[in-house]
């Protein structure tokens, strides 16, 4: 561990921290050790990532106190949160803060800060086309990260920004996959139009983290935007018919039909989805696939990721 640069992975037992983890473990010849920090150390994720070497540290990035502890000695760190655990902005807001300012403190010579676009600059308030939520936000789990990125430069945090994408594992884990309809035909629903998504295999982004890391210097300052493959919802649907055996077809919604699903956090991804589509040229180019594959040539295309997903994915 001396000998190697420490890389401190905040959230290193969910998807992104975890697949940053995993990387750098997973390659043996790596100039980098991880500190895997986790507020529970004895929970399964993190018991396997001390048994692939990871140094596995208790912190929460509420406590500023915690981060300070896990940053020291580090050379650099990965920095994310996660909205889903609160469904407010203002604390992801808060978290980056502290992540920025005891990155500043540490000395760390490379932060990579997990964001993505504060939708208001092409959104504004006022604009009736989406809805405002939570008072001042279009999309809550985009627009305060991006607020956010403005903290790490004012610091001079030597940081990347990693954009990343719609997750493909949210067909598995968050109920977005295929679903039967009345008439028992399943169907794919997304408000997206005949618009291309960037989509990514969640471990794909933990792997392309680590070759950001690789590259160090190069990519100090940099918007770094990921993603496995670029689709249409129809694209999608059709490469369901395939892994699954069984015909899926896109049912194409409007924004305001899929705000009005009523399941928790509904109205945020309707605005989401909304945001891809209406700006999918500005989403789509900052997030680069060739690129993604220069920095991780392991990157799964999404029928790579649904040949060996497919079985997995609830179509209840």
């Amino acid at each position: 561990m001396a000998s190697k640069k420490i890389i401190t992975v905040f959230g290193a037992t969910g998807a992104q921290g975890g697949g940053v983890a995993r990387a750098i473990l997973q390659d043996s010849n790596s100039e980098f050790a991880v500190r895997a920090i986790t507020r529970d150390t004895n929970s399964e994720k993190a018991t396997a990532l001390a048994a692939l070497g990871a140094e596995v540290v208790a912190a929460d990035i509420d406590d500023k106190e915690s981060i300070n502890r896990a940053l020291q000695g580090a050379y650099g760190a990965y920095c994310v949160t996660f909205f889903w655990a609160h469904f407010s902005p203002e604390k992801e807001y808060a978290e980056a803060k502290s992540m920025a300012e005891a990155a500043k403190a540490a000395g760390l010579q490379h932060v990579i800060w997990s964001t993505l676009e504060d939708t208001r600059q092409w959104v504004p308030l006022d604009d009736d086309r989406m809805p405002t939520l939570q008072g001042k936000y279009k999309v809550p789990h985009f627009d305060a990260k991006g607020e956010a990125d403005h903290l790490f430069t004012e610091l001079g945090v030597p940081t990347t920004f990693l954009r990343a994408s719609f997750y493909w594992d949210n067909f598995i884990y968050f109920g977005m996959g295929p679903k039967k309809g009345p008439d028992g035909k399943l169907y794919l629903t997304l408000p997206m139009g005949d618009k291309k998504m960037a989509g990514i295999a969640s471990e794909d982004i933990g792997k392309c983290a680590y070759g950001i890391f690789k590259r160090g210097q190069e990519l100090i300052g940099k918007t770094v935007g990921v993603a496995g493959e670029h689709l249409t919802g129809q694209e999608m649907a059709a490469a369901f018919s395939k892994a699954l055996g069984q015909e899926v077809l896109y049912n194409s919604v409007s924004p305001e039909t899929f705000r009005s699903f009523g399941f928790p956090g509904a109205d945020d991804l309707g605005n989401m989805f909304q945001f891809y589509r209406d700006f999918d040229e500005v989403c789509n180019s900052v997030r680069d696939v060739s690129l993604s594959r220069a920095l991780n040539p392991e990157l799964k295309s999404f029928d790579v990721w649904l040949a060996e997903n497919a079985a997995r994915i609830p179509l209840e």
